[in-house]
C-alpha cells in the first residue's frame, strides 16, 4: 500500500518518526508521500526523501499560506522542485471555508504552482474546501492550454496530471476530473459514521483512487481524534473495500498502481505481501 498524502513534519513527528515508520512499513505501507504546504515544510520534505528512498517529496505552498507567500518564497518552491526526491508540486490549491488568504492571493498563488507543475513536468496535489468549482476551473484552463503536460492515460484517468486530495466533491465532479487526467483520493473520513464521501465512493468505485492518511489529521475510526499516521492506511483500505463492493486485494492493487504511476515511482515500493 501506498500511503499517498502525510504530513510527517517535525512538529507532529519530531518525537518518534522513526517509530511511525517502522509501524508502518510493518503494516503494510510501502511508500508514503509527504506534501510541504509552505517553505519550511517543503524543505523537510525534501530532507526526509534524502534520508529514505521509501520516503518521496512534494513542495509546495498551500492556500493557508497564500497571503503570506513572497516572490522569494515562490522561487524557493521552484528551487526546490529540481531536488530527485521531489515526485510532484503540492499541497496547493484553494481553501475558501477559512479564507485565512484572499481568494484573489490564493487564485494566484494557485496558478503561478500550476504553471510550475507544467514547466518541471510534475503533477499536482491538490486542496480544496469550499471551493470545488474555482479550483476544478483552475485545472480544466491548464489542462486544455497544455495539453503535452503529462497526458499518459491510467485506466479511466485521461492523463496522470495530479490529485485531489481528500475529496469531498460529488460523483459527476469526480468523473470530470477523470477526464482531465486527474485521479481523487480518500482518508480517514470514509470511515466515519453518516460521512458524505461515503455515497461518492460507492458510485465511482475503487479503479481511479488513491488512498491517503493525510497524516497527522482525519485519523479513522476507532482511532478518530487523536494524532493519524500511516500504520492506519490498512483500515482505510477495509474501508473503501466495504463502501465500493471491491475486494480488499484489488483496492490495495488499484490504488497502489495508481499512485506509482502519477508519481513516477520506483515500481518495487508497491510491493508487498500482507494482502
Amino acid at each position: 500500500m501506498i500511503d499517498s498524502h502525510a504530513h510527517l513534519f517535525t512538529g507532529d513527528f519530531g518525537q518518534d518518526l522513526e517509530d511511525v515508520l517502522s509501524r508502518s512499513w510493518a503494516c503494510g505501507v510501502t511508500a508514503i508521500v509527504v506534501p510541504g504546504t509552505n517553505g519550511r515544510t517543503s524543505r523537510e520534505a525534501v530532507e526526509l526523501s534524502a534520508r529514505n528512498d521509501r520516503l518521496f517529496a512534494c513542495v509546495g505552498i498551500h492556500p493557508h499560506e497564500a497571503e503570506k507567500a513572497s516572490e522569494e518564497d515562490l522561487a524557493e518552491i521552484a528551487e526546490l522542485a529540481a531536488h530527485p526526491g521531489v515526485v510532484a508540486i503540492g499541497e496547493i490549491g484553494l481553501d475558501y471555508y477559512y479564507n485565512f488568504s484572499s481568494p484573489e492571493r490564493q487564485k494566484e498563488v494557485f496558478l503561478n504552482q500550476m504553471l510550475l507543475a507544467v514547466e518541471r513536468n510534475l503533477p499536482v496535489v491538490i486542496h480544496t474546501r469550499e471551493s470545488m468549482s474555482a479550483a476544478m476551473e483552475t485545472v480544466r484552463s491548464v489542462a486544455e492550454e497544455h495539453p503535452a503536460w503529462r497526458p499518459e492515460a491510467v485506466g479511466d484517468v485521461k492523463g496522470c496530471r495530479g490529485v485531489f486530495h481528500c475529496f469531498t466533491g460529488t460523483a459527476d465532479q469526480a468523473r470530470d476530473l477523470f477526464e482531465l487526467g486527474f485521479f481523487v483520493s480518500f482518508p480517514g473520513m470514509v470511515t466515519f459514521k453518516n460521512s458524505p464521501v461515503v455515497p461518492v465512493l460507492k458510485e465511482i468505485g475503487a479503479k481511479n483512487i488513491l488512498m491517503e492518511t493525510d497524516s497527522p489529521y482525519l485519523a479513522p475510526v476507532p482511532h478518530r481524534g487523536k494524532r493519524n499516521e500511516p500504520s492506519y492506511l490498512p483500515l482505510i483500505a477495509k474501508a473503501i473495500a466495504q463502501v465500493s463492493g471491491v475486494p480488499l486485494k484489488e483496492v490495495v492493487e488499484y490504488t497502489t498502481a495508481n499512485a506509482v504511476r502519477l508519481f513516477s515511482l520506483k515500481a518495487n515500493v508497491g510491493t508487498t505481501q500482507h494482502f
